[in-house]
């Protein structure tokens, strides 16, 4: 415990990622509730081991895409994470039925007594992430749901998805999982994921997020009429059950595509080359409500 008598935390604001990160009003807001706090920059946590490893608890505020980076510094230290979810989509937040108000939210970092629970985290070569990594019509999504996001919030990711599936075009790729080729030939998009939660509020039904498994997900190529039943399938969790629809999982996959195929990792369109995904065994303590 702090000097104070409360927890001490170390926060870690992604300033550019959504509403209500501003490093200072944050910790602002977590000392009157009784916390120690230390701020430490989120593009300089290759040297925050020793702080997180004095904090009871590393406290991340941002998006989806901050809260990956900020669990494998916790997960390296072994203290919990607590998530000020702060995005567009805050899926990670919805998918452990974490508070998104930003007041409850700051509350549950500093309660003290907030019990925690252990969930996968997963790397996309050498980044961390904790929901999905997808490529094909995922990317083309995200690129049309990026300039909506300002009006629509969440929606943005809907309307996105819509226009992709009317223009995008399947992806020649192949995958291997475990070391076995399970894939080759065209798919719309495939999917990696721990919680399985993404697009402000699709979801794979199957993703068990504390197994240590990766589950993969790929849909193969069809008409794009068959893409509606996709969609409607990601928003109720049944993507998996559907013909067409193919689901491994394993502990490590290799997905070949074509150079210069970009991928949507929690929200964060990048390049993978090559395009390997493991777990990080133990994953992380996430606190959650009682």
């Amino acid at each position: 415990m702090g000097e104070a008598g409360g927890v001490r935390l170390l926060l870690v604001a992604n300033a550019k990622s959504g509403r209500d990160t501003d490093p200072a009003a944050l910790a602002a807001a977590l000392r009157e509730r009784g916390a120690d706090v230390e701020l430490h920059p989120i593009d300089r946590l290759a040297d925050a081991g020793d702080a997180a490893g004095r904090a009871d608890r590393v406290v991340v505020a941002g998006g989806d895409g901050s809260i990956g980076v900020a669990a494998r510094l916790a997960a390296g230290a072994g203290t919990p994470l607590a998530v000020v979810p702060s995005g567009t989509a805050n899926d990670f937040a919805r998918a452990l039925e974490l508070p998104t108000d930003h007041d409850a939210a700051l509350d549950l970092a500093a309660d003290a007594d907030a019990a925690s629970t252990r969930v996968e985290l997963l790397l996309a070569d050498d980044r961390p992430f904790v929901n999905a990594a997808s490529t094909g019509l995922a990317v083309a999504a995200a690129h049309r749901a990026r300039p909506l996001k300002p009006r629509l919030g969440a929606l943005a990711y809907a309307v996105g998805a819509l226009r992709a599936g009317l223009t995008a075009h399947p992806l020649p790729l192949r995958v291997t999982a475990d070391g076995e080729e399970v894939f080759a030939g065209e798919a719309w998009h495939v999917i990696v994921g721990g919680t399985g939660a993404f697009g402000g509020g699709s979801r794979l039904g199957r993703a068990d997020l504390r197994d240590e498994m990766l589950d993969v997900v790929l849909v193969e190529r069809g008409s794009r009429v068959t893409l509606v039943r996709r969609a409607w399938g990601m928003r109720r969790g049944t993507l998996e059950g559907q013909r067409g629809v193919r689901h491994w999982r394993a502990h490590d996959v290799t997905i070949d595509v074509p150079a210069g195929t970009e991928f949507n990792v929690d929200g964060e369109i990048c390049r993978l080359e090559p395009a390997t995904f493991t777990v990080q065994p133990g994953g992380v303590q996430v606190i959650v409500a009682r």
